[in-house]
Parts: structure tokens; C-alpha cells; sequence
């Protein structure tokens, strides 16, 4: 099922993946699960916020389901495996289920979240936060795109009624209990040489934009004791996080800048930055914060998530049921998922991770061998078997 989605979106000259929520390439992948959906004789759903369903059996609050899932969406530029191994993993879960003859006795559902990445609006696991209610429709319809496209526009062009989103009480009370399977981002599963492990928790991890001003002016003509030049306290506060980050004991990332008015011939009167930064203590994290905030004409916090422990019995099931008499590893991961969100809502979660044999993701060098993508399958259909007892 991997083969398919191999060619949607996907950048002919880095071969890394370019899937923004609502693009034409998100459309081509939502058109894809409900034809995987309609194979398998699944009820599609798509609730108000986006985010895709595909039902066997029929949930209600008094009979919620057990689902599985992920998300299709990509960061810019980002491999195969982050999102649609989930997704695909889930519908050969289901199918596996169906040789084995198991007539579950409980709804399952394969979930496909719209926006887990946040590439395009710069709120990661949209779907999943308007959803539950952590994100206001009033904020996330005025989020804009890079080309200032607000979140009503586009998904208005997109035929859907943005109007509509927010905390979807129906929906949520058909998921009973939430499993995400998804490719390792790191090496934990290569240190324990297992193809299979569970999550533990979550890093507590947020997004923050800096702005930097200055005076635009002449590259060429304007002295540099005239200068007020943002670049300068841009570029201290990248190496002050740097610094501080190894200090504190967290990571701390600048990834996405933008300069305006953008003339290689001019100094620029603003400097927007983007800082990601997460680690293991939440208070380390908020100290680095606050030790960059001076450095900035202004900054605004666009995302927060504290740390998020999954389940301990449900994560401990997990790990039993997948390793027998040698339970699964269990791992704390610093990338954030929608099995985060729903879980810190209520949502009894969990997480498999499949073995990274590079550690590598967020990048077209991510990658999962065949066969611990299959023993991520396998697993898979055990835990479903189980939690549908």
C-alpha cells in the first residue's frame, strides 16, 4: 500500500515529500483512504475539523470503538514513513484480523488526522487539537499560510464549512481506546535490537516566533554604525539557544526564518524565527525560552504541549501482548503525535513505534526495512485482537 502514495507529492530532484494540509497533494491522499476504505467495505467518515474515519462496525457512546491510525500530511521535504506508515500499517492490521477470521466485539476504526505536521499553518496536530478542544476555531481559522491564506479560505476552496470546526463531542465519544503505530524517530529500537517497541511518554515541547526589527536600508551605501540590521540579534539569539539548550539538557531548534522585505541588496527591517525546543523537564524548557525573549522586539508562543504520559496499564498491555515473555521496550520520544493530544484529553492511548535502522526523520533519508514494517503489522493486529476482547 506504500507503493501507491510513493509518487503524491513527492519533490522529483530531493525525494523528500511536500504534503501541506488541504494542498492538492493532502486531496490526492484523502481520495486514497477512502478508496482503501471502500475495499475493505469501511464506513467513511470525515468530521467537521477534516480528520478522516473508516468504521467497521458501528460506534456509539455506549459501544465506542478501539482505533488505529495516524496522519498522511508531511513536513516540507520529509520522508515516506512519518504518517502514512501508521495509516497503511492500520488497514493491513485490519486485514490481517479478517484472515485470522476475528469477529471483533467492539467497533474498529482507522483514524487519518488532517494537519498532524503543521507545516502549513504552523500548529502541529491541528486535526487532533480542534478535535478535542485544545485549539479555538477563532485562532485556527485566522492562522495563515505563507501566502497569507487564512485556514477559513483554504478550507472553504477545499469544499469544507470552516465555520463547522471545533470540539466534536460525537466523534470523540465513539474512540474508546487509540493506538498509533509509527515509524521510530531515533534509535532506541536499534540500542535494544527490537523491530518493535511502545511509547512511553511524550516531551513537553513547543513552538515560539521571534520577530526582530530594524531599519531597512542600502546594502551598499549605509554605513555600519548607521545600521539597525535584525540580523544581528537574529543570529545571536540561534547561538544563545544553542548554548543555553546544551546547558539545560533539552534541544532546541531554528528551522524556519523569514526576511523582509528579502533583498540580497538591502538590509532587512524585519526577521521572523521560528524556535522549536523540547526536552525531558518542562522547566528547563520554559527557562530557555525565557532566557531568548530579551533578545527579540517581540515573541509569541504559537504551540505548547506539556508532557504527555500515555496509560501506564494500557501501555504496559501493549508492551506484553507484543513481546510475550519478553515485553516490548518501552521508549520516551521528544517528537509530538496525535496520540499525545487525545491522551492528555482523556483518551486512553498508546503508541508503537517500528525500528529506524538510521534514526533518521523528518527528512527523505528516513527509512523502515520491509520486514520490521511487517512485524509492526503483525503487532499491530495483536493489540487490536486484544483490546477488542
Amino acid at each position: 500500500m506504500l507503493e501507491p502514495l510513493a509518487h503524491i507529492g513527492r519533490d522529483q530532484e530531493t525525494g523528500g515529500y511536500l504534503r501541506d494540509a488541504w494542498s492538492h497533494a493532502d486531496l490526492e491522499l484523502r481520495e486514497w483512504f477512502g478508496g482503501e476504505a471502500a475495499r475493505r467495505g469501511l464506513d467513511l467518515r470525515e468530521d467537521r475539523n477534516g480528520n478522516l474515519w473508516a468504521w467497521w462496525g458501528s460506534p456509539s457512546p455506549e459501544r465506542p470503538g478501539v482505533v488505529t491510525g495516524s496522519h498522511l500530511d508531511s513536513v516540507r521535504q520529509g520522508g515516506a514513513y512519518d504518517g502514512p506508515l501508521g495509516v497503511v500499517s492500520a488497514f493491513a492490521a485490519l486485514d490481517l484480523l479478517r484472515e485470522r477470521d476475528i469477529t471483533p466485539s467492539v467497533p474498529v476504526g482507522v483514524a487519518c488526522f488532517t494537519d498532524e505536521e503543521g507545516a502549513r499553518f504552523g500548529v502541529p496536530c491541528m486535526g487532533s487539537r480542534l478535535l478535542t478542544g485544545v485549539l479555538s476555531p477563532e485562532r485556527a481559522l485566522g492562522l495563515t499560510d505563507d501566502d497569507g491564506g487564512t485556514l477559513a479560505e483554504v478550507m472553504k476552496r477545499a469544499g469544507r464549512r470552516p465555520r463547522e470546526i471545533g470540539r466534536d463531542e460525537e466523534t470523540l465519544a465513539a474512540v474508546g481506546t487509540f493506538v498509533e503505530l509509527h515509524v521510530e524517530q531515533g534509535r532506541g529500537l536499534v540500542t535494544e535490537d527490537r523491530p518493535v517497541g511502545v511509547a512511553a511518554a511524550i516531551w513537553p515541547h513547543g513552538r515560539w516566533r521571534f520577530d526582530f526589527r530594524g531599519r531597512a536600508d542600502h546594502a551598499g551605501t549605509t554605513r555600519l554604525a548607521d545600521r539597525d540590521d535584525p540580523m544581528l540579534p537574529f543570529a545571536r539569539m540561534v547561538l544563545a539557544a544553542r548554548e543555553a539548550a546544551e546547558r539545560l539538557g533539552v534541544v532546541a531548534t531554528v528551522g524556519k526564518t523569514r526576511v523582509s522585505p528579502g533583498n540580497a541588496n538591502a538590509i532587512p527591517g524585519l526577521v521572523s524565527a521560528w524556535l522549536d525546543a523540547r526536552g525531558a523537564d518542562e522547566r528547563a524548557v520554559r527557562e530557555l525560552v525565557a532566557e531568548l525573549t530579551a533578545t527579540a522586539s517581540e515573541v509569541g508562543e504559537e504551540s505548547w504541549t506539556p508532557e504527555v504520559g500515555f496509560d501506564p496499564v494500557l501501555r504496559d498491555r501493549l508492551a506484553r501482548v507484543i513481546g510475550g515473555d519478553t515485553p516490548a521496550p518501552i521508549l520516551p520520544t521528544g517528537a509530538g503525535h496525535d496520540a499525545g493530544i487525545l491522551a492528555a484529553a482523556g483518551v486512553p492511548s498508546a503508541m508503537v513505534f517500528v525500528r529506524n535502522p538510521t534514526g533518521v526523520s523528518h527528512s527523505p533519508g528516513e527509512h523502515a526495512e520491509q520486514a520490521d514494517c511487517e512485524a509492526g503489522v503483525v503487532a499491530l493486529a495483536d493489540v487490536l485482537e486484544d483490546l477488542c476482547r
